[in-house]
């Protein structure tokens, strides 16, 4: 981003200064909804151990309370979360057709788009064990139930001096119900307008309080069915139309026939001579001759796999939790809280392929005459693969808090977390069964029965029996962590008293993984995986501090410097200082602005340092697909000419068999933030923010992406690039197929991100009526990376697509909220800016509108007990766009809705 655009950045942040003239002095509140109202009680907030009395004092706070939650209509984190402007790239949920490695059916949270490790996740301001089956690296957010939330904090500033590592991007604090006397129970239940999707959620609260202490048991129930892809996106076919001139995709090249290359001179049947090496595809037709084959056409012979994929995936979770607090004495509680979750997810997959099979001439059911490679074949015959995951996930915390006296308090805590599970892939294949099979030596003997893969319906049941099985994998997730801090007023000064928290903790994370042992051997299709076990230590000092250096002073109503420091010791990686500095100056009532520096240390999880090598099907984008139309003077042409990729070639399908995995040679990023805002509340009930934020991160942690690893090598000069090397990438000398791609962990040059956090909350009284305008966007100006020092940046903000998610540089959520006496209503619009793709400068898919998601819910109390609410999403019916480099049903399902218009019912009894 050049100077000029930064200082403009910049200036709209702090431009609401000029305006203080203007401004009169007003008992106006802060906003709940994006920095949090004046409370006179002391409180605690995200972003600092500080008890405080002013919300606003430390860095940029979204705040979400249970009441805004439920004008929503969202009956799950993941979705309320990602719905935020702040909210980027991919986190994975059940409305999603596209899945998280090593945690499939896990819905995640990825602040920013810098990825879900660099977002922490606190329940109750402490830690959360990350969940999934094994080995993961961020918290199951599916494991908190809504109705235990009494409120959301998204802090959007790095807060590894308050928190420790992993809090590079922000912190999402899940703030439970404290003190609740009642009884609460609630059902809802919704579906798309196709009659599927549908959502049942049944939740029950029961709470007492009385002076010996309180309590508070919750049971939820949440069962999500599957909505298909194939009629909710777009995904034509051959002999369907194609709606505004779109291609036909979703066409893979593992055909159920069987394809492969034969050399320049090969004879076909009809008598043609091939003069290159060309593409031949067997009998389709299961009533055909299943020895003939023809040249291939991926319009005729490609297979269409998106009928196989789900818009919404099956999630059932059934999750209990109780918190209670105990008074020992006048001045020290005893508190804890015990959450258990359950949660059963599956994803249903095309059937398996069968990949690079080689028969010799003399092979009996070789029709070819010559050593043939069979390079991709889609086993039809099987049906169908499904993924599933079964997990459980506990957390106990307990510990001892309570006052000394005066400002002063303390609490000492012991967190331990344990996540179990297991995932499974039913149809797959037994690659080791299948070459007994197809080993005239071994076949037809010892009850091996010998296969013919050459056309659709050759395979025989009694060759499917003896080399199908279910491949399963278990794992899990642990950690144990003691803590324990101080805070209160160390000594006066004449602007106010100076606050003080400090304390220690030390924690452990531990994380394993323990594949099918025919995937270790490497003899599960598709999927060879190596074990997982690794764990982590910290033990960590931190302090707090807070100044108020001047009160009362002209165009000075409070100026406060906000500083922390954390020491922290890992025990594979050494010792690491990180600080935070904040300046918070009022102006006048009206009128605030803030500004905080932060340093981030952020070590490889278990998964990136311990995680083996797996392999897997990846969308990519392969830039020599076509090369020969570009201009001969171009770098991809006279790269792909020069790796010898034939002038006819044309990449086949959207995705590459890909290696990914850990690194053990991983080393620790570090991360600057700074930011720098205002608070403006010109008149009551009106607040508006401007928050600019500029993120460095140095020595990132990354998996590059297969299609950005290719795009930058046939860029560079003479294949100079690094992504050019064979240790990343080869390809088939005879046809140009990318035969071997790493996406691999690896500590990449640096990530910068800049851009402007806007957001107006308005309330006020109109016709009898409460009205409540909330608004809250993200302007992503810039957000680049680099491989390698001296590398040219790639740039990320402004595009869609390619596996990556979406980067547009605007988001948005707007709602407007009437209330009377026994009812609600709320109008909600959701936009998703427009962007380019990632790959495609040209065509189709290649610039993708902004899209907009409106949504309406109304409840109305039926009693003082009872209220019914009901409620649209996607009101207007708005499809996902199409995506030039899509993931699946031809558009991006890591970014846009994919369920198109759902309503649902609820009824809430409170007593």
């Amino acid at each position: 981003m050049s100077p000029a655009k930064n200082r403009i950045l910049m200036g709209a942040a702090i431009a609401p200064i000029v305006l203080w003239l203007y401004a009169q002095p007003a008992a106006a509140q802060e906003s709940s909804g994006e920095d949090g109202a004046k409370v006179e009680e002391t409180v605690t907030v995200t972003g600092s151990r500080i008890k405080r009395k002013d919300l606003t004092s430390v860095g940029p706070v979204t705040v979400l309370d249970s009441v805004q939650i439920e004008q929503t209509g969202i009956s799950n984190l993941e979705t309320l979360l990602q719905r935020l402007p702040s909210s980027a790239g991919f986190g994975g949920n059940s409305n999603s057709a596209y899945w998280v490695s090593n945690g499939w059916g896990t819905p995640q949270i990825n602040l920013r788009g810098l990825g879900v490790n660099r977002t922490l996740v606190l329940l109750n301001g402490r830690r959360l064990v990350y969940g999934g089956t094994g080995a993961n690296s961020a918290v199951d957010l599916s494991m908190i139930p809504m109705s235990l939330v009494s409120r959301v904090e998204v802090l959007k500033d790095g807060a590894s001096a308050t928190y420790g590592a992993d809090a590079v991007a922000g912190v999402i604090n899940l703030i439970t119900k404290e003190g609740y006397d009642g009884f609460e129970a609630s059902a809802k239940y919704g579906m798309t307008d196709e009659g599927d999707g549908e959502e049942t959620l049944l939740e029950m609260s029961w709470g007492n309080s009385t002076p010996a202490g309180d309590i508070m048991f919750n049971v939820s129930y949440q069962d999500n069915g599957a909505a298909p892809l194939w009629d909710k996106s777009r995904a034509p076919c051959p002999g369907t139309p194609t709606p505004n001139g779109f291609v036909c995709d979703g066409l893979s090249s593992s055909t159920i026939g069987g394809r492969g290359t034969v050399p320049a001179g090969y004879v076909m049947p009809d008598g043609t001579v091939l003069t290159g090496p060309t593409r031949i595809n067997f009998n389709q037709d299961p009533n055909g001759d299943g020895d003939s084959f023809h040249i291939y056409d991926g319009a005729l012979d490609g297979f269409n796999y998106n009928r196989y994929f789900n818009a919404s995936n099956p999630l059932e979770r059934l999750s209990f939790a109780t918190f209670g607090t105990y008074h020992l004495t006048e001045h020290a509680d005893l508190f804890a809280e015990l959450l258990y979750t359950k949660r059963w997810s599956s994803q249903p997959a095309s059937p398996a392929t069968l990949v690079n099979v080689a028969f010799d001439a003399s092979h009996p059911t070789n029709p070819t005459g010559i050593d043939f490679v069979l390079e991709r074949r889609r086993l039809l015959e099987n049906g169908a693969r499904t993924f599933e995951q079964e997990t459980d996930t506990f957390r106990i915390v307990t510990g001892v808090r309570g006052s000394l006296g005066g400002s002063w308090s303390y609490e000492a805590a012991l967190n331990w977390g344990r996540n179990t599970g297991s995932d499974s892939i039913l149809n797959n294949i037994n690659t080791g069964r299948l070459a007994q099979t197809l080993d005239p030596a071994t076949c037809g003997t010892g009850g091996i029965p010998c296969a013919d893969l050459f056309g659709y319906g050759d395979v025989t049941q009694d060759v499917l029996d003896y080399i199908v099985f279910t491949q399963t994998g278990l794992g899990g997730n642990e950690q144990k962590a003691i803590s324990a801090s101080m805070s209160g007023e160390a000594f006066q000064l004449p602007a106010g008293p100076v606050g003080v928290a400090f304390g220690a903790d030390w924690r452990e994370d531990k994380g394993w993984r323990n594949p099918d042992s025919l995937a270790v051997a490497g003899l599960a299709l598709g999927n060879q995986e190596d074990p997982i076990s690794g764990s982590t230590k910290a033990t960590e000092v931190f302090a707090e501090i807070d100044v108020p250096l001047l009160k009362d002073k002209p165009f000075i109503e409070a100026l406060d410097f906000d500083g922390a420091i954390r020491y922290s010791d890992y025990d594979l990686f050494g010792s690491d200082t990180n600080y935070k500095a904040g300046l918070n100056w009022r102006i006048n009532p009206a009128l605030k602005f803030r500004g905080t520096y932060t340093t981030a240390f952020r070590i490889p999880n278990i998964p990136e340092l311990f995680g083996g090598v797996s392999e897997g099907n990846l969308t990519t984008v392969d830039p020599c697909s076509n090369w020969s139309s570009l201009s001969p003077s171009s770098n991809i042409y006279q790269n792909c000419q020069a790796a010898g990729v034939p002038t006819n070639y044309v990449q086949l399908g959207n995705t590459v068999l890909t290696d990914a995995g850990g690194n053990p040679d991983l080393q620790p990023e570090s991360a600057e933030s700074f930011t720098l805002g205002t608070v403006f509340q010109p008149i009551e009930g009106l607040s508006l923010t401007l928050d600019y934020f500029d993120i460095q991160i140095d020595n990132a942690i990354r998996t590059t992406p297969g299609s950005t690893k290719l795009l930058l090598c046939y860029e560079s000069v003479n294949l100079s690039h690094e992504f050019c090397g064979p240790q990343h990438h080869t390809r088939n000398p005879l046809n140009g197929d990318v035969n071997y791609l790493s996406t691999q962990n690896a500590n990449t040059g640096s990530e910068t991100m800049k851009g402007l956090d806007i957001g107006v909350v308005y309330s006020f009284e109109k016709f009898g009526l409460d009205h409540a305008l909330d608004l809250k966007a993200t302007y992503l100006s810039e957000y680049e990376t680099v491989a390698f020092d001296g590398d040219t940046p790639t740039v990320i903000d402004g595009h869609i697509g390619g596996g990556n998610g979406g980067y547009p540089n605007w988001r948005a959520v707007g709602s407007w909220t009437t209330t009377a006496r026994k009812w609600s209503g709320t109008y909600s619009v959701q936009m998703i800016g427009e962007g380019d793709d990632f790959y495609a400068t040209s065509g189709p898919g290649s610039s993708i509108p902004a899209q907009f998601y409106h949504n309406a819910q109304l409840s109305y109390d039926l009693s003082d007990a009872l209220r019914l609410s009901v409620g649209i999403d996607n009101i207007f019916q708005n499809d996902p766009p199409f995506v030039a480099s899509w993931t699946d049903g031809n558009t991006d399902t890591m970014t846009y809705d994919l369920l198109g218009r759902r309503g649902y019912l609820r009824v809430t009894y409170r007593r």
